[in-house]
């Protein structure tokens, strides 16, 4: 028998992205908000009026990273700053740094929210506004 497991659908990824862009919009801020599935595939994104281009990439890597690695991608950033430097070169993980918040459901991650544009525990603060939005 298969096993099943609960996946992002459309309709989430769009609260999500309401939610976390409604936050941002309070506190006035020019971010991008990616939202992918559990392969780091990118389900959906926004970029504010006012953000930078490369925070469309920084944030879409900050996903990948937090769902693929099943934890926020503030985790790899500390093991890099604590001094494992040779971690920075770990094949298919960029976005090594806080922001990345994975979607974790009855153990699974599901997929993952990365912000980018301003300090990183406000990226981190706006994921998970968005992931509050389909979470009990």
């Amino acid at each position: 028998m298969l096993a099943n497991k609960p996946y992002l659908r459309q309709v989430d990824v769009q609260k999500i992205l309401d939610a976390a862009n409604a936050h941002a919009e309070k506190h006035n801020w020019a971010v991008t908000i990616a939202v992918c599935d559990d392969g780091g595939h990118l389900l959906g994104l926004i970029r504010r009026d006012g953000c930078a281009p490369v925070s469309s990439y920084i944030a879409q890597d900050k996903a990948r990273s937090a769902a693929m690695g099943k934890r926020e991608s503030k985790v790899y950033e500390d093991i890099i700053n604590n001094g494992r430097t040779a971690f920075a070169t770990v094949p298919h993980i960029k976005g090594m740094l806080e922001g990345g918040v994975n979607i974790d459901v009855d153990g699974h991650t599901i997929g993952a929210v990365g912000v980018s544009g301003v300090k990183s525990a406000d990226d981190a603060g706006i994921a998970r506004a968005g992931i509050a939005s389909i979470l009990p």
